[in-house]
């Protein structure tokens, strides 16, 4: 899409390269080794859908001080947390990706880095679906969302918000006595993520926060007997939690 959109507006046609960064490995050294062999580091803008508690932003920051001249500036549809400049919306709202996964995203799976399939040399790893060939919904959700694009529109100048997701983040933390925060799930996103994949200790909803958002959230709790309950939530319309485990369960 943001292929086709500066195509349309401005006339640029840009390559567009997808690369992996995993939280606690890292960024694919290859991958933008195999960039940078072809484009100069001040041309280049890293894009992500949404984020949630800017885990990717940081690794992303760590990982360009290798590389003289390549900016961790993050573009995103969606920045709930409120901690990149460049983004579409500060809104927290569903992205499909976030509950279809591959079926939105040209088949292709997150990525992965296992010693035992991936060379030195190679690139990080992900998985083809092509059993779900029939089932792919990419360029219908493309085009869908295209359908409603203004070429014509110029957005107004946006600052950071004053109060990022990260005040979100440690109140839930110290609220509820969460020992790695990485058992937290903040936003639509996310939250909709650990109910379809695992089933959180408990989902907590904004206050106010106008059931049309969060309705598949709320259904997916109830189905799956996990408590909803409201909170106060500043960046986010919800988060999930995931119980900690003893090391033996």
């Amino acid at each position: 899409m943001i292929k086709h959109y500066l195509d349309r507006k401005y006339g640029a046609n840009v390559p567009h390269y997808a690369i992996s960064i995993i939280r606690g490995r890292g960024i694919d050294k290859n991958a933008v080794d195999y960039i940078l062999a072809r484009h100069s580091p001040e041309s280049i803008v890293f894009v992500d859908g949404w984020t949630g508690k800017g885990a990717i932003l940081r690794q992303l920051k760590e990982a360009v001080k290798d590389y003289p001249g390549l900016s961790p500036r993050l573009a995103v549809i969606a920045d709930p947390a409120g901690i990149t400049e460049l983004c579409g919306s500060r809104d927290d709202f569903l992205i499909a990706s976030s509950c279809l996964n591959s079926v939105v995203s040209g088949l292709i799976s997150r990525t992965f880095l296992r010693g035992d399939i991936i060379g030195e040399k190679d690139f990080h790893g992900a998985a083809f679906y092509g059993g779900l060939t029939s089932a792919d919904r990419t360029y219908e959700f493309i085009e869908a969302v295209e359908r409603h694009i203004r070429y014509d529109l110029t957005l107004p100048e946006d600052d950071l918000p004053a109060v990022s997701g990260e005040e979100d983040v440690k109140s839930v933390q110290r609220d509820f006595a969460i020992g790695d925060i990485n058992l937290i799930k903040p936003g639509i996103g996310e939250t909709t993520r650990v109910l379809l994949r695992r089933v959180p200790y408990k989902v907590l909803i904004a206050r106010g926060c106008e059931e049309k958002y969060i309705a598949h959230i709320l259904r997916l709790a109830e189905e799956k007997g996990v408590p909803a309950e409201e909170y106060d939530l500043k960046r986010y319309r919800c988060c999930g939690i995931i119980k900690n485990m003893p090391a033996d369960a």
